[in-house]
């Protein structure tokens, strides 16, 4: 699985780009098990991560959404900043901006793992 996604981030970086294609990311998420988490498809990670950024992996949008996901600071990770901030995914918000999706995807698992799944976007 690092593998593949070592092969990810040298692709984006050789476009000198941190938006991934397509079938990276398809092929990331399928090798990460990202299928069939809580009854979702693969296809609504896909869907969730192009409409939520491009497949952009550095896109900071607003003030607390971060990363590939647009992962909120609030609830999901820890920005520094943010009051009350949760941090249920136990990471740093900068680590959902670099081209490693790894961490992305860990903290999707946890994401869906709660009550209200994708609905937390």
């Amino acid at each position: 699985m690092k593998i593949c996604l070592m092969i990810v981030v040298a692709a984006a970086l050789a476009g000198n780009s941190w938006a991934l294609d397509k079938c990276s990311v398809v092929e990331a998420f399928r090798n990460s098990g990202l299928a069939g988490i809580k009854g979702y498809k693969l296809e609504d990670f896909v869907c969730l991560a192009y409409h939520a950024s491009r497949y952009d992996t550095s896109l900071h949008r607003s003030p607390t959404e971060y990363g590939i996901f647009q992962i909120n600071s609030y609830w999901w990770c820890d920005d520094g900043k943010t009051p009350g901030r949760k941090n249920w995914c136990r990471m740093p918000c900068t680590d959902l901006l670099d081209t490693d999706i790894e961490d992305d995807v860990r903290c999707v698992k946890r994401i869906v793992s709660d009550p209200n799944g994708l609905e937390a976007w």
